[in-house]
């Protein structure tokens, strides 16, 4: 976030500019502060948001501000810690763990602390679709890289145990995914044929001492935005980011499970998206004014009508209570 600049050069003091373009005489000028008095901001001019960070496997802690989207972020922590961008997979709030509870989505409260996740070693791992469905949801960070967010017990990928929650998918049978968004990686695996063995080549995270040997399994449910003031800063793919209240009863509800529908339909998580689509919902009076409106900001999703008719309606019934 940039600070505000004023709106035109500073008056002089002690004059104010008559309408005949002379100078005429003004009030005399408040007497000063007492010394040790704060200074008071300037009208129109926004405080710069500073955030501190961390690398989520050990560092010292930095200091970051001037960002509007992830991309931005990302770099930024790259610059404190003098490492590549493309190196960081992902963030979490408040904790070094790799915790998808904590994922840093489309909102930071303003006195949260960012954990940087950054690459680790990569491993080829052979799978055989046995199933129609492998029990992988997946996310992605909004920087190109998309990763594994949920494993379902059970599963085909649940009896791998060399995959992850965590794990950054690089490529599917040798063909770089690096770029893709989530939604289309869910679509790669959805659409491999049954019964055929793949290959998957992954980048696990970087792990402290303290992490080392954990598979770390994300819990079903409760999943949501770590916040820990009134407001929250929120990162948006297009446009500069913005600071707003932390979401109502309603707004939080509705997101949760507007979530749980796009992994229900599309094997993916993203609480970012799922905000999204709550607030081109939330004002429509009408499922057609509600699929106009999301085609204009998610046209690229191709959203299925049912799930749709089924957002419309999850939304109708929070409104509902």
């Amino acid at each position: 976030m940039q600070e505000g600049e004023s709106a035109g050069p500073p008056a002089t003091a002690g004059t104010r500019e008559g309408d005949g373009g002379g100078v005429v005489p003004s009030a005399p000028p408040l007497p000063s502060s007492p010394p040790g008095t704060p200074a008071r901001p300037q009208p129109g001019c926004r405080p710069r948001l500073v955030f501190h960070t961390q690398l989520a496997h050990g560092s010292h802690t930095g200091s970051i501000h001037s960002f509007t989207n992830v991309k931005e972020l990302y770099a930024k922590i790259a610059e404190v810690f003098h490492i590549p961008a493309s190196q960081i997979l992902f963030c979490t709030l408040n904790s070094h763990k790799v915790d998808m509870q904590k994922l840093l989505g489309g909102q930071i409260g303003l006195e949260d602390f960012i954990f940087a996740h950054v690459r680790g070693e990569t491993k080829e791992v052979e799978i055989n679709k046995t199933e129609e469905a492998l029990g992988l949801t997946i996310t992605d960070n909004g920087a190109g890289y998309a990763f594994i967010k949920r494993i379902k017990e059970g599963s085909t990928i649940d009896r791998v145990k060399t995959v992850c929650v965590g794990d950054h998918i690089e490529a599917i049978n040798e063909c770089s995914i690096v770029g893709c968004r989530h939604y289309e990686v869910a679509k790669m695996l959805k659409e491999l044929p049954r019964g055929a063995p793949f290959t998957l080549r992954l980048v696990e995270p970087k792990k402290a001492f303290d992490m080392i040997g954990q598979r770390t399994k994300a819990p079903k449910s409760s999943e949501g935005k770590i916040t820990s003031g009134r407001e929250t800063l929120r990162l948006r793919s297009q446009g500069d980011a913005t600071v707003q209240e932390v979401p109502n009863e309603f707004e939080d509800r509705a997101v949760k499970t507007v979530d749980d529908l796009l992994e229900s339909y599309m094997g993916i998580r993203d609480l970012e998206l799922a905000a999204t689509i709550v607030e081109a919902g939330k004002d429509k009076k009408s499922p057609d004014d509600f699929a106009q409106a999301l085609d204009s900001v998610l046209g690229d999703f191709a959203f299925p009508d049912v799930l749709l008719l089924d957002v419309w309606s999850a939304i109708g019934d929070v409104k509902s209570g």
